[in-house]
């Protein structure tokens, strides 16, 4: 099996996005690690903070937080970082950095406590050639600009999901800390019978994805003429992960408890990198009315409306919100 690095220097990455991913997975490792004891070393339950989500932490949010914040600004390539436990990006002393960074620590962490699958994603982005003073306006880059995305699953194994924009592959932490090649030139089935939403929130869904999921749940004797099985781990994470495995749809659409916002997840540092994955691996990734790495941000906490997966299921998804 190929060493991360090895794989990443014979398919010629840019070797310094290489040194950066390299920096990443040192970060995820002592992620990993301190998920594996768990209960054992203490980092299990909720501070007493909210994120600027108005979130509680949960203590392993915090520490995940800090081992990438740490990491990462140490590193003279990144000039700065935006991760979902920030308010504000964090800027390194290193003006002449060339990649920019943002992150979700610890997706799915409302499932640490339980022993349930969460994760790290990643996105990375180059600064802007004319940029100038540090600011938030060097990450409002819409997600056709990322460089590399990907993210770490702690799961029964530590498993990297990455692409550079030449396709996906899976890697798999060993036991001597590497992370080995497991799964290359991964791609999404076109077609499905698998999706994935929080049912709790039908009522506060548009009528084209009301009617959508009826048609799903209707079967074999509804319009679809085909029996759809329901999953929900309520992980991001996780949910892609299956999807990249064997196929599948991931939708978490607008809903009207707070409609002036136009979704629940958060467009930079969990829209686009998945949705960078999702296309790499031949899928489809839409706001239900766009494709969304063509969003262009204008808050580093934008959040967006995600349908995601098999490339047959997100373009019927797409023709019902065409009819309204």
């Amino acid at each position: 099996m190929q060493l991360l690095n090895s794989f990443l220097k014979h398919h010629q990455t840019d070797p310094e996005l290489v040194e950066l991913i390299d920096t990443l997975m040192i970060a995820c490792k002592e992620i990993a690690l301190q998920l594996r004891e768990g209960e054992l070393s203490g980092v299990l339950g909720v501070t007493d903070n909210t994120n600027i989500q108005g979130e509680t932490q949960k203590k392993l949010d915090v520490i995940a937080n800090e081992v990438l914040k740490k990491v990462l600004l140490l590193n003279p390539l990144v000039r700065g970082i935006a991760s979902e436990e920030e308010d504000d990006p964090v800027f390194s002393d290193h003006m002449d950095g060339r990649f920019l960074v943002t992150f979700d620590p610890l997706d799915g962490s409302s499932n640490i406590d339980i022993n349930v699958s969460v994760g790290t994603i990643f996105s990375i982005l180059e600064v802007p050639r004319d940029a100038g003073e540090n600011s938030v306006e060097l990450f409002l880059q819409n997600g056709c600009n990322q460089v590399a995305a990907g993210y770490v699953l702690y799961g029964p194994s530590a498993v990297l999901a990455l692409t550079t924009g030449d396709g996906v592959n899976m890697f798999t932490l060993a036991h001597t800390g590497d992370f080995l090649l497991t799964h290359e030139d991964v791609t999404i089935p076109v077609s499905t019978g698998e999706f994935a939403i929080n049912m709790s929130n039908y009522r506060f869904w548009e009528a084209p994805m009301r009617q959508y999921i009826d048609d799903l749940i209707a079967g074999s004797d509804g319009p679809r003429e085909k029996n759809y099985n329901m999953r929900w781990i309520a992980s991001m994470v996780a949910e892609v992960h299956r999807i990249l495995t064997r196929g599948g749809l991931f939708t978490y659409p607008w809903d009207a408890r707070e409609p002036a916002k136009p979704g629940k997840l958060r467009l930079m540092y969990e829209g686009n990198p998945m949705s960078m994955l999702i296309e790499q691996a031949g899928g489809l990734s839409s706001t239900c009315y766009s494709r969304i790495m063509e969003v262009e941000p204008d808050n580093i906490h934008q959040r967006v409306s995600i349908a995601l997966g098999s490339r047959e299921e997100v373009e019927a998804l797409i023709k019902y919100h065409e009819k309204k």
